[in-house]
């Protein structure tokens, strides 16, 4: 928690197992950020029916292992880097326990911003729309995933809009052209190269649609694992997430550079 002592009454810390969870409740919305990984793994705008992102629910909590879902930030490499020898794999920010440098509370949001030693900081704005914003602090250039996992009812009547229709497909490792909009129907490892900076999940078994904006990226991620057994996760959890993450994989994040996303619900 870093020299704060004096939490208001909007956010309190409560011990979720072995790690320490910030719980924001606000009339504009109810969240929850584990300070290990400056972890946001559940935001539900008020006017919302369920919660916009997804944790699995066999999430045990656990000091070390990264949070299944929410939003981890995968940092300084992304997988094991473009050398593929980088470890732990998605790096150690995610891992890491991060320090809760300041907040404010304003009629329209929560602010919070959490610090990582010199090497990264995170604000988040969290109200009806959650914004995130990633800072690089360090010098040493690094790649960058806010690896956010959606809340959907069914993958089966779930789309996502605002794709290019060319992708690098991990799971092949070629390139390929795809539909656009995106349906899926089967296990999911794809990087697409930033083309418009707005991507829309039509959760069509929940009648909404999640709004995500990419700021600043240079990828975008899509990603479920259908059937594939997933560390962290049950053998039905990919029937209700879907990942869309923003990245900057290929074009390396610069000290002071700012990576963010927006947030919203329809």
């Amino acid at each position: 928690m870093n020299g704060i002592k004096l939490l208001p009454p909007e956010i309190n810390i409560v011990r979720y197992n072995e790690l320490d969870v910030l719980e924001i409740s606000h009339p504009k919305c109810c969240a929850k950020i584990a300070l290990q990984g400056a972890h946001l793994f559940s935001w539900q705008p008020s006017h919302a029916k369920q919660d916009v992102l997804w944790i699995s629910e066999i999430e045990p909590f656990k000091a070390g292992n990264a949070i299944r879902g929410g939003i981890p930030i995968c940092y300084p490499n992304f997988g094991n880097g473009l050398d593929g020898k980088q470890k732990p794999s998605h790096g150690y920010a995610r891992i890491s326990s991060w320090d809760l440098s300041s907040y404010r509370i304003e009629p329209h949001a929560v602010y919070i911003t959490l610090q990582l030693a010199q090497q990264a900081k995170i604000e988040m704005i969290l109200g009806e729309q959650a914004t995130l914003h990633f800072t690089k602090l360090d010098s040493e250039p690094s790649q960058l995933a806010l690896h956010s996992y959606f809340n959907i009812a069914d993958i089966t009547q779930t789309k996502v809009s605002g794709l290019p229709t060319r992708c690098f497909d991990k799971l092949t490792q070629h390139e390929q052209a795809v539909e656009s909009p995106r349906k899926i129907a089967e296990n999911i490892d794809c990087i697409y190269t930033l083309q418009q900076p707005i991507s829309v999940i039509d959760d069509n078994a929940n009648q909404r649609q999640i709004e995500v904006e990419h700021i600043n990226a240079s990828e975008i991620v899509l990603w479920n694992p259908w059937h594939q057994p997933t560390n962290g996760m049950s053998e039905t959890g990919y029937k209700t997430m879907v990942c869309v993450e923003t990245a900057r994989i290929y074009r390396l994040l610069a000290q002071n550079e700012t990576v963010g996303v927006k947030i919203c619900v329809k």
